[in-house]
């Protein structure tokens, strides 16, 4: 059974950081694109960063410059370090492949507010 369990969110203040965690179990991931996606309160959810299994890295909007993915491939982990934290960052953060399976974890929250 495949589970996703994510980590490491939090309330900081704009420009504060924070490193998420990921732990996937139930398949071996090393082959595939794992990624990061964020929900923001009222919006639909969206993809913020991407590593394949080549270590090929991809960041959507924003997190360019600001937000760094890696992965630990033989703990089925990936992380996402997140710097310079801004208002808009606020959401809940879920990791998944790309493209996305049907099983989500519960993901965790970051809220940037002052």
């Amino acid at each position: 059974q495949v589970q996703l369990v994510e980590s490491g969110g939090g309330m900081v203040q704009p420009g504060g950081s924070l490193r998420l965690s990921c732990t996937a179990s139930g398949r071996d991931f090393r082959l595939y694109t794992m990624a990061w996606y964020r929900q923001s309160p009222g919006k639909e959810r969206e993809l913020v960063a991407g590593m394949t299994a080549d270590r090929d890295i991809k960041y959507y909007d924003s997190a360019e410059g600001r937000f760094t993915i890696s992965r630990d491939f033989a703990q089925n982990a990936v992380y996402l370090q997140m710097t310079a934290l801004k208002p808009e960052d606020t959401g809940v953060y879920y990791c998944n492949l790309r493209p996305q399976m049907a099983v989500w974890g519960q993901g965790t929250e970051v809220v940037v507010s002052s």
